[in-house]
């Protein structure tokens, strides 16, 4: 259904290639249990894309393809507006400005700083969505970067902005991070942004992210969390912000606590900000209901349904270079 044979191709003889051959049969699973009328849809607005070759690509605040598009604009337009909505984003296809639901490069501003240097690193991009931050990971050299999401649509995207740059080093997988093979043990950095809260069971998440990295690799986790003491978190009854897959809001100590539980070290806090309606709001490529409408009109600091409003954290950790998790001794 979907070529990624240019992306395993681009992984033998890297520390990835024991990676290869159970990912050509997940996937080979995958297209043989596919059971989803969209996909075919999104693949034929994708096959749509008018032939346009890039003069130079600008892996920057905006992704950015640069060329003529001579008498295609109308055609390019159609086909984009087809993959709506874009939820990540900006990206810039030619003379077509896509201003997504997210202002992602907000959020790589606030992270970019603090990383280890990504230069020759092989990365792995939990939740990736369409692949916006991968681009930005590949401008600051990382290697490889292998994203994942279950969404149809994320995928489709990001192989639309890929049929013009052309870089088989960058992919976005049809998969979530539990159906990967566990304990790869092969990825130098591991991204999971905007997943943490999703996952009803968060320990086995933070679990799944050790099992991924290879020791020494860097975890660089982005989650929900609330104002408080160690051993509190929020489960939200019902919706969060009009969300209802919602399970854990930790605080920041009980987040630490947390990843140690699971084997990291070297935690740190390096950013905690509150979402802000410049960095999510509705665009004309994901209009309707955005984070305005999910908070209360009569007090931005609370939730619709009353709960405080979204506060992020960005937290890195590594895995250790001995690979046991540490043991707990009763007195």
């Amino acid at each position: 259904m979907i070529n990624y044979l240019p992306f395993i191709d681009h992984i033998r003889n890297t520390r990835l290639e024991p990676w290869c051959e159970p990912l050509a049969a997940q996937l080979q699973q995958t297209w043989d249990q596919l059971n989803d009328g969209n996909l075919a849809r999104l693949l034929t607005a994708l096959e749509t894309l008018p032939s346009i070759s890039a003069n130079s690509v600008e892996l920057d605040r905006v992704v950015t393809i640069n060329g003529p598009v001579g008498d295609a604009g109308a055609q390019l337009n159609s086909a984009l507006k087809a993959l709506m909505p874009w939820r990540k984003g900006p990206f810039r296809f030619f003379d077509i400005d896509i201003d997504a639901e997210w202002r992602c490069d907000l959020k790589w501003d606030r992270i970019a700083n603090h990383l280890s240097d990504l230069r020759g690193r092989h990365v792995l991009d939990v939740g990736s969505g369409n692949g916006y931050y991968g681009w930005r990971m590949k401008a600051a050299g990382a290697a490889t970067v292998a994203g994942i999401d279950p969404s149809w649509l994320s995928v489709v995207q990001h192989l639309a902005v890929n049929r013009y740059i052309k870089d088989p080093s960058h992919t976005v997988l049809p998969f979530t991070l539990e159906s990967l093979p566990p304990n790869l043990g092969i990825f130098d950095t591991v991204f999971s942004m905007g997943v943490l809260y999703h996952r009803r069971s968060p320990l086995d998440h933070l679990a799944e992210l050790r099992g991924a990295l290879r020791p020494g690799g860097e975890l660089v986790l982005e989650t929900l969390i609330i104002q408080g003491q160690v051993g509190e978190s929020l489960v939200p009854i019902g919706r969060y912000a009009r969300m209802n897959n919602v399970w854990f809001l930790p605080t920041v100590p009980t987040l630490v606590q947390w990843l140690e539980k699971m084997g990291f070290e070297n935690i740190r806090l390096v950013d905690q900000s509150t979402t802000s309606t410049d960095e999510q709001r509705p665009s004309d490529w994901k209009p309707g209901q955005s984070l305005a409408d999910y908070l209360n009109p009569e007090d931005p600091s609370l939730t619709i349904e009353g709960h405080p409003a979204p506060i992020r954290a960005l937290i890195l950790a590594t895995r250790p270079e001995l690979a046991r998790l540490k043991r707990y001794h009763l007195d």
